[in-house]
């Protein structure tokens, strides 16, 4: 089942600490204080308003770094090959990333972030306030994740969704 292409073009780039996948925290709870700085099209300041009385926002951007895929992987946090959409691993059919960070503050087109886990120059697709109870779940299971969630925040990319060869343990 194939649809025609989809196509998205990037509202503004991110900015952070992190010139490569390597080294990059792999969720935000690892990148915690961590600055960035959003560069928006200055066409997309008017969207900006309210958006200040938010603490959190959503950002969807584009895995510029990322290159082809499989569909079972060895995920962070793990050494047993899962089914890739059982994992949050950057190579995908669509790289299509999400982080949900800190909003400090906004100055014209620039937002100023914190708790960032992403790659310096990504394409920044989307902005959305993050509001928990619109995504709360009463209950929920975590999968093969039970246990090793809490190690996210310590965790750190390494090699494995780069292209060429695995990186060796």
């Amino acid at each position: 089942m194939r649809n025609a292409p989809v196509t998205y073009t990037p509202i503004g780039v991110i900015h952070t600490p992190f010139p490569e996948p390597r080294g990059a925290p792999i969720q935000p709870v690892a990148g915690q204080g961590v600055r960035g700085i959003i560069k928006l099209d200055p066409q997309y300041v008017p969207a900006l308003k309210d958006l200040d009385g938010f603490s959190h926002i959503v950002l969807l951007y584009h895995l510029h770094r990322a290159q082809g895929y499989e569909l079972q992987v060895t995920p962070f946090l793990d050494t047993v090959k899962r089914g890739l959409f059982a994992t949050r691993a950057p190579r995908r059919p669509n790289p299509i990333g999400l982080s949900i960070v800190r909003l400090e503050r906004i100055e014209g087109a620039r937002l100023y972030i914190l708790d960032v886990d992403i790659v310096d120059g990504t394409p920044l697709l989307d902005i959305k306030p993050y509001v928990p109870a619109f995504l709360a779940a009463s209950e929920y299971r975590v999968g093969w994740l039970t246990g090793k969630d809490n190690d996210a925040a310590a965790a750190h990319a390494d090699t494995r969704f780069l292209p060429g060869p695995p990186e060796s343990s």
